[in-house]
């Protein structure tokens, strides 16, 4: 056989190999988009109850860890169905969304928790993003001034969370840095300026005091209330005080890159590309973008992953590149993104729980909600398809 066959038949051959390839592709992304599909269905089908907000679930057994709207986490199912709504256009999903946020509107008067941003922003904002609301605008203003009875002048922040008072006397956690979107956003609605300003007297508290040298964040600062001075730098929910809990270090990238976009400020732009980078270029990120609970863990890399920290922080790169124009910000979301969308991270369409995302670490120090589906990796990961959608 002559070398003109010879290398006819290894192109051709190679350009069949490339259509095989490219053919399995697209049946992939079509098996992946009918696995999506199918757990959708299971949050829209899940029966509306009050004192019933999905939380977490264990697969093994179906048990549904359900939540009253008090839980730090009741806004992000209503807030996964209104991101359904635009990302299918179904209006069944908008209904069913509309009707789960109802239940949180209590909640607006709840001075007891930090955490109305996730709660109520994560809801009643959501759904704003669909319609234009004035009720829902009405109490996202009430409970940015419930929030901000929580605010201590002396210290700088609004105070996190009220247990364990006898050794913490003012702890604040840089989870605490997401519940600002809400004060940012009753500003803009109401027009007083009291809110942005308490914001922004926290981020620059949180951003003097909570994150190390090399840009990691400590996840709770504890402060004097006569003094406002720091008493201590521990964790709750990390390995230990110093090592660097995963999602921890999503909550400061995350929560920066949204403070830069309400202030322009650029210190936040800043610490968000600084933690970014570290969180990133870790020596412990595994090659698929999915980090362990906590960077620190010695079982590494036998240790737990953390689906909901490599959800927070891809959605919250997507922002960063449209802000910085960074490839690199882009390419992290972009593998997060595909890694996820797999059958090792999507449920089984069998199990019947109102999630999407398997392997999610909750709180690895009471070894509670550990490699499970969680509603907040749901949650982000819905926010990072629709941002990458929109770019």
């Amino acid at each position: 056989m002559n070398k003109f066959k010879i290398t006819c038949l290894v192109l051709s051959f190679t350009m069949l190999l490339n259509s095989c390839k490219s053919d399995n592709k697209v049946e992939n992304e079509g098996v992946i988009q009918a696995l999506l599909q199918e757990r959708y269905v299971k949050l829209l089908e899940y029966p509306l109850d009050s004192l019933s907000f999905p939380r977490s679930m264990t697969p093994s057994t179906g048990f549904i860890n359900k939540v009253p709207s008090k839980d730090w986490t009741s806004g992000f199912f209503p807030g996964n169905l209104w991101q359904l709504y635009q990302l299918t256009g179904n209006d069944a999903y908008k209904e069913k969304a509309a009707s789960w946020t109802t239940y949180i509107e209590k909640e607006k008067y709840n001075n007891k928790t930090h955490d109305m941003g996730f709660k109520v922003f994560c809801s009643f904002g959501k759904g704003l993003e669909v319609e234009d609301n004035q009720k829902y605008k009405d109490i996202i203003v009430e409970s940015a001034k419930t929030l901000s009875t929580r605010f201590n002048k002396i210290v700088g922040s609004i105070r996190s969370w009220d247990f364990n008072k006898d050794i913490w006397e003012f702890p604040v956690i840089i989870d605490n840095m997401l519940n600002l979107e809400l004060l940012f956003e009753a500003t803009k609605i109401s027009g007083d300026s009291t809110y942005h300003k308490i914001a922004v007297q926290h981020a620059n508290t949180t951003l003097k005091n909570h994150f190390r040298k090399d840009n990691s964040t400590f996840h709770v600062v504890v402060y004097d209330t006569l003094t406002g001075k720091v008493k201590d730098k521990v964790t709750h929910q990390g390995f230990n005080n110093e090592s660097s809990w995963a999602r921890g270090q999503g909550w400061a990238i995350y929560g920066y890159t949204m403070a830069y976009r309400y202030t322009k400020d650029n210190a936040y732009l800043t610490q968000a590309e600084a933690t970014a980078n570290f969180f990133i270029n870790n020596i412990n990120m595994p090659d698929d973008g999915i980090p362990y609970w906590d960077f620190n863990d010695p079982s590494i890399p036998n240790a737990p992953r953390d689906v909901s920290a490599a959800a927070v922080v891809a959605s919250a790169l997507l922002e960063l590149y449209t802000i910085t124009k960074n490839e690199t910000y882009l390419n992290y979301s972009k593998k997060v993104i595909n890694t996820l969308n797999s059958r090792e991270y999507i449920l089984n369409p069998e199990v019947s729980g109102p999630f999407i995302l398997d392997h999610s670490t909750g709180n690895w120090p009471k070894n509670d909600e550990i490699d499970e589906p969680i509603v907040y990796g749901d949650y982000y990961y819905l926010e990072a398809l629709l941002r990458m959608k929109s770019l």
